[in-house]
C-alpha cells in the first residue's frame, strides 16, 4: 500500500496526500450486497438538529458486510477487493462453494483467488476466522467478537490489529490497538491478520471541500461566539475563554466522561494510556 503526493498545479493540491488505490481490483461492487442508506442531517425523528455540522456529503449506498463470519467450515474465494466508501479498510467479496456471496473486512495481504474459512475446520492464515479458543497465542486478529454469536465489533478499522497475548480460564486476554488489555470469551470469534489501507492516517484531503463531500459542515470555535452561545464566548478582544469545555459545559482536555461501575468494567486487565 502506497500513498502519492501531487504536483502543486492548484491551491489545493498543493498538500493534497492521496491513496494509490493499489490493492483495490474493480470499481463496480456487487448490487446484490448493496441496500440504500439516508442521512439524518444531524436531525432526530421530530426534525430537531441534535448533532451539529452534520449535513449534505456525497450519496451512498451501504454494502452489506459480514461481521459475524457465521457460514462455518464452508470454504470461499476471493472474487475481489473493492473500496467501501462507509468505512476506512477495504473490503473483500467471497464466493462460497455453495453458491452465495457476501462482503467481509479485507485485511492485508488477501489477494484475489485466495482461500478463506470460518469455523473449527479453519486453519491460523489470513482471512480465515476462527474461535479465540483455536487461535494461536501472538496472532494478529481483527473484527473480534464481544459476545458469542454478535458479530465483531472490535479492531475494525483501517490498519488496525490486536494480538492475543494469553488465556485465562474462560477467558482470552488480548491486546487492543488503544493499548488496553481486555478479557474476552474464547467463545467469541475473530478474524486473522491485520486490516487493510494502513496508509489511510497519512492522507490529507488537502481542502475544505473534501470534508463536505463526506457530510461534515464547518465547526464553529466556541471561543468565537456570544457568551449565550457558547461557556468560553464572548470578552473583549479575543479572549481565550477560561478553561476549555463543551457547550453543555463538560470540561474537555483529560475530563473522563466514561460511566463509572460497568459491568464490563472487571473485564479490563489494563486501561489504555
Amino acid at each position: 500500500m502506497s500513498v502519492k503526493r501531487f504536483k502543486p498545479l492548484t491551491p489545493s493540491l498543493r498538500f493534497k496526500v492521496a491513496n494509490t488505490f493499489s490493492e483495490l481490483t474493480t470499481d463496480k461492487p456487487e448490487k446484490s450486497l448493496m441496500a440504500p442508506l439516508s442521512k439524518s442531517g444531524g436531525r432526530n425523528r421530530d426534525g430537531r438538529m441534535t448533532m451539529r455540522y452534520i449535513g449534505g456529503g456525497h450519496k451512498r449506498m451501504y454494502r452489506l458486510v459480514d461481521f459475524r463470519r457465521d457460514k462455518h467450515d464452508i470454504s470461499a474465494t476471493v472474487q475481489s477487493v473493492e473500496y467501501d466508501p462507509n468505512r476506512s479498510a477495504f473490503i473483500a467479496l467471497l464466493f462460497y462453494t455453495d453458491g452465495e456471496k457476501r462482503y467481509i473486512l479485507a485485511p492485508k495481504g488477501l489477494k484475489v483467488g485466495d482461500k478463506v474459512m470460518a469455523g473449527k475446520k479453519a486453519t491460523p492464515d489470513t482471512g480465515n476466522c476462527m474461535f479465540l479458543s483455536d487461535v494461536p497465542l501472538g496472532s494478529s486478529i481483527h473484527n473480534i467478537e464481544l459476545r458469542p454469536g454478535r458479530g465483531g465489533q472490535m479492531v475494525r478499522s483501517a490498519g488496525n490489529s490486536a494480538i492475543l497475548a494469553a488465556r485465562d480460564g474462560l477467558y482470552a486476554i488480548i491486546k487492543l490497538p488503544s493499548g488496553e488489555t481486555r478479557m474476552v470469551l474464547q467463545s467469541c470469534t475473530a478474524t486473522i491478520g491485520t486490516l487493510s489501507n494502513e496508509d489511510h492516517l497519512l492522507e490529507i484531503s488537502g481542502k475544505a471541500g473534501r470534508s463536505r463531500w463526506l457530510g461534515r459542515r464547518p465547526r464553529v470555535r466556541g471561543v468565537a461566539m456570544n457568551p449565550v452561545d457558547h461557556p468560553m464566548g464572548g470578552g473583549e478582544g479575543r479572549a481565550s475563554g477560561g478553561h476549555p469545555r463543551s457547550r453543555k459545559g463538560i470540561p474537555s482536555k483529560g475530563y473522563k466522561t466514561r460511566r463509572g461501575k460497568r459491568p464490563s468494567d472487571r473485564l479490563i486487565v489494563k486501561r489504555r494510556s
